[in-house]
């Protein structure tokens, strides 16, 4: 049976780059802003629920030498994924605001309507961030 690795410090580094990595070409794009202001939250849940599914496919389907039944929990979940879950959508965030992407591509929208396009924006931006953040933490 294989070894399952423990989950350190630098595994959360190496998702935190994978997912900024691949976050910041969505964030800076208009079409990106474009797509989340037409969804609807139904959109925007399904599409957390495929970034749930790849970041838990990447983390314990793809790779044999993890088990989640092995790893740290919290409240029941595996850290791993909980940390690749934070990072991904984290990235994304973090980049939208630090990059003003909301008042640059949402101008005429209220600072309401801005934080929920912004929300639903982070559901989609979220699903390139999680491959860099899993990607980065299986290769490293």
């Amino acid at each position: 049976m294989a070894r399952t690795p423990t989950f350190k410090l630098a595994d959360i580094a190496q998702q935190v780059v994978g997912g900024f990595l691949l976050a910041g070409p969505f964030v800076v794009t208009e079409e990106g802003w474009v797509l989340a202001s037409n969804m609807s939250w139904a959109h925007a849940a399904v599409t957390a629920a495929i970034v749930f599914a790849i970041g838990y496919g990447a983390l314990y389907e793809a790779d044999d030498d993890r088990d989640p039944d092995r790893e740290a929990e919290v409240v029941g979940v595996p850290l791993r994924f909980v940390s690749l879950m934070t990072v991904s959508f984290g990235s994304v965030i973090v980049l939208a605001l630090a990059l003003t992407a909301p008042s640059t591509f949402l101008p005429d929208l209220t600072l309401t309507e801005r934080a929920e396009v912004t929300a639903r924006a982070v559901s989609v931006g979220a699903i390139f961030s999680v491959v860099g953040a899993a990607t980065a933490d299986s290769v490293f």
